[in-house]
């Protein structure tokens, strides 16, 4: 009783500084409430669930709600933002944590581990959010009214005419996820495309949409390891989504091999995840403990400044940078959205738990790139040259189709 009597007058500490439209329901039937109107109720189930609320971090509130300690009433982007000022009401970081501890080693054995844990949850499970095509990166939207098909299939376009792709050449896909870049390439650019992953799952489901689309003569999917690739070069390299997984020691190593693998005056494009702070040495320190935890085991965002140092130690040479961190706040939302809706058929796919993980992930990852925890860049390099490439002197190209 003594240690009931704290925690609500805990609260009521928090109602008399803060003004956050969140009821508190005690597990004895009394409410708390942090302000006159609520937009989020959370459920606490005992006594060591409200322990959870006196130090409530990003991470504390999504541990407990993954766990089943709390329940949580609402919009799931209600929720986040009402757990994001709670956190922040008591001092806390908005993207809290840092690295992991344990420091992923990053060898092929561990990074197929990881790949496999977050990717092969099923299929279906992820058909169920995605677009048609599966595309699991951020989309590009020319309008913020478009919709998620039309924006994932706008951004596998620019990425071609960035590359400037033409019939004949040969394209390598780092992490190809569910095969759409290597088709859309050769579908509409006429290149013979090689796509690797490390998801058995993927593999499986991007062969036999490879197969149905009548493109298996010009489009190879491999479960394979970016780090065994052995029969380049090829003209263009493509990795969408993937660099996050490298680690940070390993960038120099990851971007040598693409180096390595292309001809000369072959184009690379990186497309992936970075860090928004960053110490001396530009390496982040803010990844959200609960993306380490339940969500990506091995990620490693770098900032964009240690990515591009790494990438032009290789000699490659970077000739465009892209931010699309709007884009990808959009992008979470749209998938945050078709997950709510497919609750029912979500709930028959997955646990439980992995059910709750993916709401707070998505939710959450919405949230941090609508408010610049994170950010996501296009980088675009060549070897031997933007003369030996024969780039424009302007990004005309990219922008327009016709160019």
């Amino acid at each position: 009783m003594l240690i009931e009597q704290q925690f609500i007058r805990h609260l009521e500490g928090m109602k008399s500084r803060f003004r956050i439209p969140l009821a508190i329901a005690l597990w004895n039937g009394r409410i708390a409430r942090l302000a006159d109107e609520s937009k989020v109720t959370i459920r606490l189930g005992s006594m060591s669930a409200a322990r959870r609320l006196m130090q409530p971090s990003l991470l504390n509130l999504g541990e407990a709600f993954v766990e089943g300690e709390i329940d949580v009433e609402g919009s799931v982007m209600d929720i986040v933002e009402v757990a994001t000022s709670l956190a922040e009401s008591m001092s806390e970081p908005p993207a809290p944590g840092g690295l992991p501890t344990w420091l992923a080693r990053h060898t092929r054995e561990s990074d197929k581990a990881a790949v496999q844990y977050h990717y092969d949850v099923s299929n279906d499970f992820y058909a169920a959010w995605l677009d048609p095509k599966m595309v699991y990166s951020c989309a590009y939207f020319h309008d913020a009214a478009d919709d998620l098909a039309t924006a994932q299939s706008a951004k596998l376009d620019l990425i071609c005419r960035k590359l400037r792709l033409a019939p004949g050449q040969r394209l390598l896909d780092v992490g190809c996820g569910w095969g759409a870049m290597v088709m859309h390439a050769a579908r509409h650019y006429g290149v013979r495309a090689v796509g690797i992953t490390l998801s058995q799952q993927q593999f499986d489901l991007a062969s036999a949409r490879v197969a149905d689309a009548g493109l298996a003569g010009r489009v190879e999917i491999r479960l394979q390891d970016y780090r065994d690739l052995d029969d380049g070069p090829f003209d263009r390299i493509s990795s969408i989504g993937m660099f996050e997984h490298v680690g940070l020691k390993q960038l120099r190593s990851y971007f040598q091999i693409v180096h390595d693998l292309l001809c000369p005056g072959g184009i690379a494009l990186n497309h992936g995840i970075t860090a928004a702070d960053i110490d001396s040495q530009g390496v982040r320190h803010g990844v959200s403990e609960f993306i380490d935890r339940f969500v990506f085991p091995d990620g490693e965002l770098p900032h964009v400044s240690l990515a591009i140092r790494e990438l032009s130690a290789t000699g490659l040479e970077l000739v465009d940078a892209e931010s699309l961190r709007r884009h990808y706040a959009l992008t979470c939302r749209h998938w945050s959205d078709n997950f709510e809706a497919a609750m029912t058929t979500l709930r028959g796919l997955a646990s439980e738990r992995q059910v709750r993980i993916w709401r707070v992930f998505l939710a959450g990852c919405a949230m941090g790139f609508a408010r610049g925890w994170m950010n996501i860049y296009q980088l675009l390099a060549v070897k031997g040259g933007a003369e030996a490439a024969g780039l424009p002197l302007t990004r005309d190209y990219m922008l327009r189709p016709d160019h």
